[in-house]
């Protein structure tokens, strides 16, 4: 399995340290379920922006008809 070499500041080590003897686990286990966690909300967050980009899309008219004065000029038409 591929592994990561991460450098921490004494007092970040000390944290560490302090909060995987607190839950109970090794220092390898909480940093990697932080990395983890973080890979998951980064994930979810690409993909409610990609469904937000397809609401948006099939909706466009619709917003164009609601909300006009917030309507980009078309090319060519003057701002």
């Amino acid at each position: 399995m591929p592994a990561l070499n991460v450098e921490f500041s004494e007092r970040e080590l000390a944290d560490l340290r302090r909060i995987a003897k607190e839950r109970g686990t090794s220092m390898k286990a909480l940093v990697r379920e932080a990395a983890a966690a973080d890979i998951a909300r980064h994930r979810a967050l690409e993909e409610g922006a990609e469904a937000f980009r397809h609401f948006f899309a099939a909706q466009a008219e619709e917003f164009a008809a609601a909300f006009p004065d917030d309507e980009p000029p078309a090319k060519g038409e003057a701002a």
